[in-house]
């Protein structure tokens, strides 16, 4: 076993362990903890006697909530390369799960967002729970989904991902699984059990194998919000322009299509229509290198934005959760404005 204060490694039987070990902060991603979990998982993949990794995080209240916000906050302020190194860091982390050669299995216990889902998502067996409440929230904070969320959301059924990406909304268990962010529902009691299963399979078990040690302590979800307002969302998020969003919305009977356009109407305009377009620029993307790239430039220019700013100050440092933004509207965000987050990162994270 490895230990630090951040991060816990150790072998369970045929699988390598990582506890994300920053419960009082939620888990919340650090510069160090990426620097931790990315040779472990090298270290693991040609490891014969591990079969597969399984990532966790410590508490009961979360896996990750996220980058940590506020480093990035004050790297920005004080215009050192600190934002700019845990994004290359990190979106190379959510490259390398991605591709990861061994079952890559990542337990979703509660909250996941932003960074948690970079985390969880790219992975090849992704386990939530009746505590799991996931988000790519960004759009609240002036910045936009990323961690390869412009790969994942464009590829949710519909336009589910497009509904989640701009609106930032929590989604239930079952509304993870629906939208391609998950595989399994487990109790989250049953987790500990879960683990010794996994950790019990010989040092030459399959994808498979894993997949049903995992199978036989699955629960029925039932229905997904998103599933029983699919139609709403898909004739609405289909428009290419937030404007029209919000329009389709105004048209849309129900408390749902309200309630969503409500929420809209508070997130940072210059992020929605950000966000709106890397969604529409990920859907036709050839890989999600491509979208980590593209992604890059685009928190390269967040730094610039007083959107960022403002939000983070809202939520996170004076929590008073009134930002004031600007353009406050819509309609005063030009294309142009838009354009300057689309400079690509130099050197490119992928060639």
């Amino acid at each position: 076993m490895d230990s630090t204060d951040e991060v816990i490694i150790e072998r369970r039987g045929s699988a390598g362990l990582i506890r994300l070990n920053r419960p009082q902060a939620l888990n919340s991603l650090t510069l160090s903890m990426i620097r931790a979990i990315a040779p472990a998982l090298d270290g693991f993949a040609v490891d014969p006697f591990i079969a597969s990794v399984i990532v966790k995080g410590e508490g009961e209240r979360a896996f990750c909530a996220g980058g940590d916000i506020r480093l990035l906050h004050q790297s920005g302020k004080e215009k050192s390369e600190g934002a700019e190194a845990f994004w290359r860091e990190e979106f190379r982390l959510n490259h390398a799960i991605a591709h990861y050669p061994k079952p890559y299995v990542v337990l979703m216990d509660g909250i996941t967002m932003g960074g948690g889902v970079g985390l969880s998502a790219h992975g090849s067996h992704r386990v939530v729970t009746e505590r799991t409440r996931l988000a790519m929230p960004e759009t609240g904070i002036g910045y936009f989904p990323d961690v390869g969320a412009t790969w994942l959301l464009p590829r949710a059924p519909g336009e589910a991902g497009t509904w989640m990406g701009l609106t930032g909304l929590i989604i239930s268990a079952a509304d993870a699984i629906h939208a391609g962010l998950a595989d399994h529902a487990v109790a989250s009691l049953d987790l500990p059990a879960l683990i010794e299963a996994i950790a019990a399979l010989p040092a030459a078990a399959s994808p498979a194998d894993v997949h049903r040690a995992i199978s036989a302590m699955a629960l029925d979800t039932g229905t997904s919000r998103l599933t029983a307002n699919r139609e709403a969302i898909d004739q609405a998020f289909a428009h290419n322009t937030v404007e029209d969003i919000l329009q389709a919305l105004a048209q849309e009977p129900g408390d749902f299509a309200a309630e969503t356009a409500d929420v809209i109407a508070t997130r940072s305009p210059t992020s929605l229509k950000l966000t709106l377009r890397l969604l529409r620029a990920g859907r036709a993307s050839a890989s999600l290198a491509e979208c980590l790239n593209r992604e890059l430039g685009a928190c390269l220019g967040i730094l610039y934005n007083p959107d960022f700013y403002e939000g983070v100050r809202a939520a996170v440092i004076d929590k008073d959760r009134n930002p004031k933004w600007s353009p406050a509207v819509l309609g005063e965000v030009d294309a142009a404005s838009i354009d300057r987050f689309f400079v690509p990162a130099q050197p490119p994270l992928f060639a």
